[in-house]
């Protein structure tokens, strides 16, 4: 934007406005420093006066000047001290020492105390007519209660008449908790607590000042915690102290940010003094305008402007015990009908008694529980009390009945003014015209009745201060009763509230109406919108009682209500409140609007009347004035649930807000119902506390630091509050927020919803709460009673009782019930009702009656009782009354992960006293082994301070298990927005793991990461001595990425003992729960265990499984690799610590243990499983999906994504050990050519090495070279093998030499030795004898090999070389063989000696302390491998132990092979490895080792397959037909079907076994297998595009159905069928002599490939035929696959046309894509040299769109062929269109009407272009 330009005329006006503003700043110069005339009406002293000015801080200055702004000559004026500062909040003006009074002699005892008169000191009137003398007048009236006035003793002046606080008559009370002394000069009194000398009230601070209008005393304070005086909005519960002055004079003001006064007048304030919980508080009795100044000294001014300075301070040892001092005082509160609690509907201006009926009938059909309707003042007549309108509200004298119908109560409104005005009809108005008659009403100061205007329009105002108009008042409710029957009233606007100024003549110029001195109220107008101050009542003028009109209105109401409902408590709520309103009346909050702060504001307003003796309270839920948003409202119903008053009302011309308009499915309803059904479970709790508060005074809606004062923290808190001393309630307070920052204070507390423990206390943690959830939490220590809810009170009351018990750190816990019949108000004071004492000790719940003097109706029972915080289960529960066992059949349920327990179908009648009993124990399924290893016994199992019980059951549960709780704890917990780090004690105990290496480390440390919104990290390590820790690099985020709003777990931790809680946010489920008894962290030793969130667990390897879905019942499982066949049970060569575990709901997560230690894991049907490894550290790492495919995603995303293999890896592949040597070799594959069986990959097995020598060439296989290049020539490619062993027996054998050269072996420890073994290689110059056994071959024949460390650079180097020149032989150029991929076998590492040709050196290592639960376990870890002592050298240097380090060792080879194969063949190359571990699949294929002919591995083969594709290695198969035995024709040719759809298909077999590949058979067999493979390379693009989708996203290839198909539970358990991908479902037969397959179809449209056959299924198995020559493959309705024309090698296959399957849903759509590049360039996708084309179907429309085209095809590609499946109109014309301009095409189009398939050929769509195709 370019610079603005002004013109002339605005230059002129800008010069002109800079002189004005010169000319004002000058003249408010002058104007602060000239002399000022102030007019007084008395005497304003000497003008020779010269003030003392006091020694203070500004922070202690006492204001003289609070009624305008502060100059010198005022300041001079008024005698006061002038000391101006930067801070215009502090005083400038300040007050002497000469002011204030000093006393007039010795204090006189009084049989209350004593009596002094005090004489005003000479100095200058603030506001003229100071009283020169007074009286004080102290009374000790109780140990906590001091009072104390000051009156005119000579001149009576208005005190307040209150109807419970009246002149004390006894005597002054003895061991007093205070003291009180009185200065003389200048006068001040002083309030000191005894037990520790603390000064409470100290008026010293400054003068009194009394006089006629204007009276004043300040006091200093002992801290700054100042809760109370009301009524105003305060933004926060604890004062600010920083110079806050608030009015008080009753108002009919809406609630506003502002510091305005409000509807009520509290003068009554809290002081808490420190963390002792010693409290304070102060009353000031007067009713005339006033304000309360507060101000840093802490000092609190109270500054009136009539009546007398009547101070009570009452003292306790806690906040709690000062309110009930207070309000014993004022009067207890009064007991609420039962009804009165329960949800309430109100609105101004429904517009007819239909609307409300609608509403109230909207509400019932949501089931929203509900128990009262009010209706405001528009059921009126023209808004006139006593009335109602004839019209709109006809119905009205039925309505109460039909409420009643309901079990719903009604209530109405009254106003207190009254109108002048005859009736709609003319009639005269008879409320008006018997009041007049009675001469009822307030006069003006003329006498004659004073008139205002409010609703009705011109009105009158009873005086309810008159006997008299209270006689009328309760005549008249009662005659509209008759008329209008009604359950409870709601008086409002009596403040007094008027719309016109004091009245319709104004009000006259006097003292009264305009004082000296008018408070900082709001309009600073005494009678803006209320009556003249000067109008004349019973008690007073208006001036003095003003504040007293709703008090008086709610003492003539109750009268009424005492009349109409004699011995019902009824119902009285009121606007307008004064000091002992609760005593009769509720209150709500007025007028609120629906804003967030309003929300907010509310807490501190509830907390507030708390104090003030009024516990019934609550805001108007929703907001009364303005539109609220849905998520506004569902937040405030959330909170408003927990309102002791708890109403939902709004105001006239706004949407209505009532729950059910928000619709029956809205989760504003559903969470409504949800918390309210809550409210109405706890409503005994809720109806005990109001019970307390009517007898003693208690707090209902109880500030936090009521109950936890020694805490600093709590003493703001007030965003959350609690309902007594047991439950907190922590709200959602802001918009858009579904995390709050809860502060949890130091007890125990358990999450409501969930019975789960909190793991933290005294700190601030994050609460997620959804749109549907707020924060509940109930405390240890305390017994809730409860009742089944129902949808109002009269049906709840009738249902089931029960008891919560939430323990504490003892164990421990108490509670009450009070139970009447909810209604009655005996007039005698004598109540007939049920009080139950509750206490919890020693396994033994005591339910004592104190009082039963009531019989309830209903029979009522408790019949369940829920016990939080068991660490054991509840095995038995006995029921005794008076000590006699009680027949009980009662059933116990017991929850392991959030222990807690439930006895239901008790039948304790209440009115009795009972004890219950009961036993703690564990069930054999919570049983965890506390020996593992081999040889427990009873004495073995005691030595470890476990428990031995044998069990018979034939499971394997232990007989030795822990019953105890594991020994650490949690300690020093350091919070951050991205997790926490924690400090974990061990606490001594006799227990023991085991005898040596297992001694506990105590000096270790938690930390939790929040990597990201769906990944987290919890890793226990030992802080003071570095252990071994994974190598292995993980893709994580630099720092933490996660939010706490969108993160989708939430973690605790349990503190003791220890434990770690990881919960899914959206659905509460745990997911891990480590606080069971099994942790143990020692060198050798560590354990942990978790209950996990469902019996549905996949994962963990290798190792044959013959079960997909883990088997929980007591089965362990051991992680070690080693050359061990697939065996049940046994160990085998890769080590995967990663598994997926499924929700009940289906979510899924996966979770990885990152640890490269010897280890083994137990399964338990609690469900739970025990983590066993024998050295590291603990590093977990947890995903949470939440669905299984995404589980797999984002562990890939973790470890690193699968290896994109070159397209001709995918074709089908054959190899075998034992070929003789490279003529048979190259007979196979003129055999295959000729029987025209697709084949695309040859291998040759260690044979074609010279005495299994890595490197070499047999004699045998001289011709080998060129048969690669010949075949590599035909299209075909070649695999070598090689092993890691390289022996050391030979002379001129360069791989071994430059292998010590470059010192690439691994070595005995502290020592250049090498570790020798024995593998494959022979001795050179031995004939072997294949006739001796095993072992003796290997010592007579082996020679010893050394074993390279792959993680040292140096072997790297080395092994580049010595493959690159297999690949180029430097020496001897026509023996280099042109591999294309490398096989690397035996590196687990094998041996066949164990451990080392001499033996190992360390039994510790070797023999570890705990043996995990290996195959041969007893042989060691050394058994068939190296010894664990050997050393091995990191990247960097660092050297670690085989120990550690030997899970790793195929991994470590895996990478630099996938390395030097790419920097050899320039191209993708594959590289399979036997032996894995996580993030192995970013660079090779797996295949599931050395298995057997046998029929049960082909099921076993698809359940490893299915493991492998969570483990991220989506290149995976078995050895087709098997390796090991010889296969038989049928086994062969199922597991050709079989495994032409493995990801990597080999067929594969061992040496001394018969040939298995296809054309070793017959003709048929190769038919057979022609045909299978046939339909293999035609879907190689989709698998192809499986492939990139695994590479690129972390998708599976091959797919258990249960990813696909969550919602369906069968799914679960599927393993003898699989997917590709989403799309094509693959049935094989995996018995023998099986012609059928019974397969499982979810709920999909499926399609068969072989016939296009349509089905639909909702999800079924279904018998379909199996011949011998048929595999089952099915298309899935929705997706579309494409295909290319098969050939013999992928070589001509790739130049083939293509074609799309396209199989459409029921909705008639389907999707696919075609990843495509030239197959073999390396990193293709990372560079983005590839074509990525979407398929997309919509009913007559298929859409082809390229999404990436960064390749161009050299075959010029084409689709020729679309079939599409499940067309169900009929097609008669096909456009293609491209770019959307219809293209000529010369296709062939054919519909089948009875298949719905639409053949449509010879289209010549090139592929990498963009068309559409339409069909007519």
């Amino acid at each position: 934007m370019g610079k603005a330009k002004f013109s002339k005329l605005e230059i002129v006006f800008i010069t002109l406005f800079c002189l004005a503003v010169a000319v004002a700043c000058v003249l408010i110069g002058i104007l602060s420093t000239k002399e000022e005339i102030i007019v007084n009406t008395g005497d304003t002293g000497n003008t020779d006066f010269s003030p003392t000015c006091p020694s203070v801080t500004a922070a202690e200055r006492i204001d003289c000047i609070p009624d305008q702004f502060a100059t010198k000559n005022l300041c001079n004026l008024r005698g006061c001290c002038w000391s101006p500062q930067d801070d215009t909040s502090v005083p400038w003006c300040y007050f002497s020492s000469n002011h204030g009074y000093k006393t007039g002699g010795q204090l006189q005892s009084t049989p209350q105390g004593f009596q002094v008169l005090l004489n005003r000191l000479s100095a200058p009137s603030l506001f003229g007519n100071d009283i020169d003398t007074m009286l004080l007048t102290g009374e000790y009236q109780t140990q906590n209660r001091f009072h104390f006035k000051i009156t005119d003793p000579q001149n009576k002046r208005f005190e307040v008449p209150h109807e419970h606080v009246v002149p004390f008559t006894g005597s002054a009370a003895s061991n007093l908790k205070y003291r009180v002394d009185v200065e003389d000069n200048p006068f001040s009194i002083r309030v000191t607590r005894v037990s520790n000398g603390k000064v409470l009230f100290n008026t010293s601070i400054g003068p009194l000042v009394y006089a006629d209008q204007f009276l004043q005393l300040s006091t200093k304070l002992p801290s700054s915690n100042i809760y109370g005086v009301g009524e105003h909005v305060h933004k926060q519960f604890q004062h600010n102290v920083n110079w806050k002055t608030w009015p008080m004079f009753s108002r009919d003001a809406a609630p506003s940010g502002n510091m305005d006064n409000l509807y009520g007048v509290q003068t009554f304030f809290l002081c808490l003094e420190d963390t002792s919980g010693a409290s304070f508080g102060v009353f000031l009795m007067n009713s005339n305008a006033m304000e309360f100044a507060l101000q840093p000294a802490p000092a609190v001014t109270y500054r009136t402007i009539g009546g007398i300075l009547d101070f009570y301070v009452f003292l306790g040892d806690t906040p709690e015990q000062v309110v009930q001092e207070y309000v014993k005082l004022v009067g207890l509160p009064v007991l609420p009908s039962y009804w009165a609690l329960g949800f309430q509907l109100s609105r101004y201006d429904y517009g007819s008694l239909d609307e409300v009926k609608a509403v109230v009938e909207r509400n019932i059909a949501v089931d929203l529980p509900y128990d009262v309707q009010y209706t405001d003042i528009d059921y009126m007549e023209a808004r006139k009390d006593f009335t109602y309108d004839k019209e709109k509200f006809a119905d009205l004298p039925g309505f109460q009945s039909y409420l009643h119908n309901y079990n719903k109560k009604y209530v109405l409104i009254l106003d207190p003014a009254i109108s002048t005005e005859r009736l709609a009809d003319n009639s005269t108005y008879l409320a008006y015209e018997r009041g007049e008659s009675s001469k009822v009403w307030i006069n003006g100061s003329d006498g004659a009745a004073l008139i205002g205007e409010v609703w009705p329009g011109r009105t009158v105002f009873p005086d309810f201060t008159s006997p008299t108009c209270t006689s009328w008042w309760v005549s008249e409710c009662q005659e509209f009763h008759k008329k209008v029957p009604y359950d409870g009233l709601w008086i409002d606007m009596n403040e007094v509230a008027n719309f016109v100024q004091g009245s319709s003549k104004g009000c006259e110029q006097n003292e009264l109406n305009y004082p000296p001195y008018t408070p900082q109220i709001l309009d600073r107008l005494l009678y803006s919108k209320t009556l003249c101050m000067d109008a004349v009542q019973n008690w007073g003028k208006q001036y003095d009682v003003h504040n007293l009109f709703g008090y008086s209105m709610t003492l003539s109401t109750q009268e009424a209500i005492k009349t109409i409902f004699p011995g019902k408590r009824s119902f009285l709520l009121s606007r307008s409140t004064f000091a002992g309103s609760g005593k009769y009346a509720g209150h709500w909050l007025g007028d609120n609007a629906a804003t967030w702060d309003q929300l907010k504001w509310a807490i501190p307003g509830m907390l507030e009347f708390g104090l003030f003796g009024i516990p019934y309270i609550g805001a108007d839920i929703c907001g009364f004035f303005d539109d609220v948003s849905e998520e506004l409202c569902r937040r405030w119903m959330q909170v408003g649930a927990f309102y002791p008053f708890s109403r939902n009302h709004n105001t006239e011309l706004r949407q209505p807000q009532d729950p059910a308009y928000f619709g029956a499915d809205s989760i504003l309803v559903k969470t409504s119902k949800h918390y309210l059904n809550i409210r109405y479970t706890l409503l005994p709790y809720l109806y005990t506390l109001f019970y307390k508060a009517h007898t003693q005074g208690d707090t209902v809606a109880r500030p936090v630091l009521h109950e936890f004062y020694s805490d600093e923290a709590t003493w703001s808190v007030d965003r959350q509050f609690l309902w007594g001393p047991g439950l907190l309630i922590s709200p959602v307070l802001d918009q858009g927020v579904d995390t709050i920052e809860a502060y949890i204070p130091d007890a125990v507390w358990y999450d409501y919803e969930t019975g789960t423990k909190l793991s933290v206390r005294k700190q601030k943690v994050p609460l997620y709460l959804p749109a549907d959830r707020m924060g509940l939490h109930l405390r240890g220590g305390y017994v809730f009673p409860t009742q089944q809810p129902a949808t109002n009170t009269v049906a709840s009351r009738k249902n089931p009782m029960g008891l919560i018990i939430a323990l504490d750190d003892n164990n421990e816990a108490t509670g009450e019930l009070f139970w009447d019949d909810g209604e009655s108000a005996p007039s005698d004071g004598n109540r007939n009702y049920i009080f139950y004492e509750f206490k919890v000790s020693g396994n033994m719940l005591q339910l004592n009656v104190i009082n039963n003097n009531y019989s309830d109706p209903n029979n009522l029972m408790f019949q369940e009782i829920k016990i939080l915080g068991l660490q054991q289960e509840l095995m038995t529960v006995t029921v005794l009354q008076e000590n006699v066992e009680q027949v009980s059949f009662h059933n116990i349920t017991y929850n392991p992960t959030d222990k807690f327990a439930v006895i239901s179908g008790l039948q304790l009648d209440l009115g009795k006293s009972y004890s219950l009993t009961w036993t703690l124990g564990t069930r054999a399924t919570e049983k965890f082994d506390c020996y593992p290893s081999a040889g427990a016994s009873k004495e073995l199992c005691e030595q470890r301070g476990c428990i031995w019980a044998e069990d018979t059951s034939g499971s394997n549960i232990p007989y030795c298990y822990y019953g105890s709780d594991n020994s650490y704890s949690i300690s020093d917990v350091q919070y951050t927005a991205s997790g926490l780090v924690a400090n974990l004690t061990y606490a001594n105990t006799t227990a023991r793991a085991f005898e040596r290496s297992t001694s506990p480390i105590s000096t270790l440390r938690l930390e939790v990461i929040y990597h990201s919104n769906d990944m987290l990290q919890f890793k226990i390590y030992d802080y003071a001595n570095k252990r071994y820790e994974v190598p292995v690099p993980l893709n994580l985020p630099s720092t933490p990425t996660s939010t706490i709003e969108q993160r989708l777990y939430d973690v605790t931790v349990q503190t003791k003992p220890f434990g770690i809680q990881v919960r899914r946010r959206s659905t509460g489920t745990v997911l891990w729960d480590s606080q069971l008894p099994t942790f143990t962290f020692s060198d050798m030793f560590i354990q942990i265990s978790t209950c996990l969130a469902s019996q549905y667990v996949y994962g963990f390897g290798e190792t044959e499984h013959t079960t997909y879905r883990q088997d929980l019942n007591w089965h362990t499982w051991g992680m070690f690799t080693r050359d061990q066949p697939p065996g049940y049970k046994l160990n085998s060569y890769g080590f995967q610590p990663f598994y997926m575990g499924l929700e009940e709901d289906g979510n899924a997560h996966g979770v990885l243990l990152l640890n490269s230690n010897g280890m083994d894991v137990t399964f338990q049907p609690t469900p739970a499983l025990t983590y066993r490894t024998i050295g590291g550290i603990l590093d977990f790492y947890m995903v949470l999906g939440p669905t299984p495919e995404s589980v797999v995603q984002e562990y890939t995303a973790l470890i690193g994504r699968p290896v994109l293999p070159p397209y001709w890896a995918l074709g089908f592949q054959l190899c075998r050990y034992g070929y003789a040597n490279d003529s048979e070799v190259a007979q196979l594959v003129e055999d295959m050519k000729a029987a025209r069986i697709p084949y695309d990959v040859q291998y040759t097995d260690i044979d074609y090495m010279e005495r299994q020598l890595d490197f070499t060439l047999s004699p045998e296989f001289a011709g080998l070279p060129d048969l690669v290049n010949k075949i590599r020539e035909e299209g075909m490619r070649f695999i070598i093998i090689l092993d890691p062993a390289i022996s050391g027996n030979e002379t001129n054998y360069l791989a071994f030499d430059r292998g010590v050269q470059n010192d690439v072996f691994i070595k005995w420890p502290n020592s250049n030795e090498i570790i020798y073994g024995k593998v494959w290689p022979d001795y050179p110059n031995v004939t072997v004898n294949d006739t001796l056994d095993w072992d003796t071959q290997v010592e007579l024949y082996r020679a010893y090999t050394a074993f390279p460390d792959f993680f040292r650079n140096s072997t790297t180097e080395w092994w580049a070389t010595e493959i690159l020149e297999v690949y180029d032989n430097p020496r001897n150029a026509s023996l280099s063989l042109k591999f294309d991929g490398i096989w690397i076998d035996m590196n687990e590492p094998s041996s066949f000696v164990h451990g080392a040709v001499w033996g190992c050196r360390d039994n510790e290592l070797n023999n570890p302390p705990y043996m995990p639960t290996l195959g041969w376990r007893e042989e060691g870890l050394a058994y068939k491998t190296l010894c664990m002592e050997g050393e091995q050298q990191l990247p960097d240097g660092t050297l670690v132990r085989h120990y550690d380090v030997h899970n790793l060792y195929g991994w470590s080879q895996t990478k630099p092979t996938f390395d030097i194969l790419r920097n050899i063949t320039k191209e993708r190359g594959i590289v399979v490895t036997r032996s894995t571990y996580p993030s192995s699949g970013k660079w090779s294929g797996h295949w599931l080792g050395d298995n057997t002919a046998a029929w049960d591995q082909l099921e076993k083969s698809i359940i490893g397959m299915m493991e492998f594709s969570l483990f991220g290695i989506s290149y995976t198969g078995a050895d087709i037909c098997g390796f090991f035995s010889n296969s038989e024709y049928e086994l062969c040719l199922r597991w050709m079907q079989l495994g032409a759809f493995y990801p990597y298909s080999r067929n594969h077999n061992g040496e001394g076994s018969k040939r298995q590949d296809p054309v070793s058979w017959n003709s048929t067999f190769e038919d057979i297998s022609r045909h299978v493979l046939n339909i293999r390379y035609s879907l190689l693009p989709y698998l192809y595009t499986l492939m990139y989708q695994a590479n690129a996203h972390g998708s599976t290839v091959v797919r258990p159905l249960l990813h696909e198909f969550v919602e369906d539970k069968t799914t679960w358990d599927i393993q003898k069928q699989f997917l590709w991908g989403p799309a094509l479902l693959i049935s094989p037969v995996l018995e023998q002599g099986a012609v059928t397959v019974n397969a499982y179809f979810p709920n999909a449209s499926w399609y068969d490939y072989h016939t296009d056959e349509y089905f639909g299924s909702n999800g079924e198995f279904r018998n379909l035929p199996a011949p011998i020559d048929h595999i089952n493959l099915h298309i899935r309705g929705g997706h579309i696959l494409v295909q290319q024309s098969p050939a013999n090698t992928t070589a001509y296959s790739r130049k083939n046309p293509l074609s799309l399957i396209v199989a459409l849903n029921d909705s008639q759509l389907a999707e696919g894509q075609l990843y495509w590049d030239d197959g073999v360039r390396i990193d293709a996708y990372e560079d983005g040299v590839y074509l990525l084309t979407s398929f997309t179907a919509r009913q007559n429309t298929l859409e082809i769109k390229v999404l990436h085209r960064g390749y161009s095809d050299p075959n010029n590609l084409k689709f020729t062929t679309v079939k599409t499946l499940g067309l169900k109109t009929t097609v008669t014309q096909l456009a293609v269109l491209e770019n959307g301009i219809e293209i000529p095409s010369a296709h062939s189009l054919s519909y089948n009407a009875t298949t719905q398939v639409l053949l449509t050929t010879q289209l010549e769509l090139e592929l990498g272009k963009d068309y559409t195709l339409q069909w007519s």
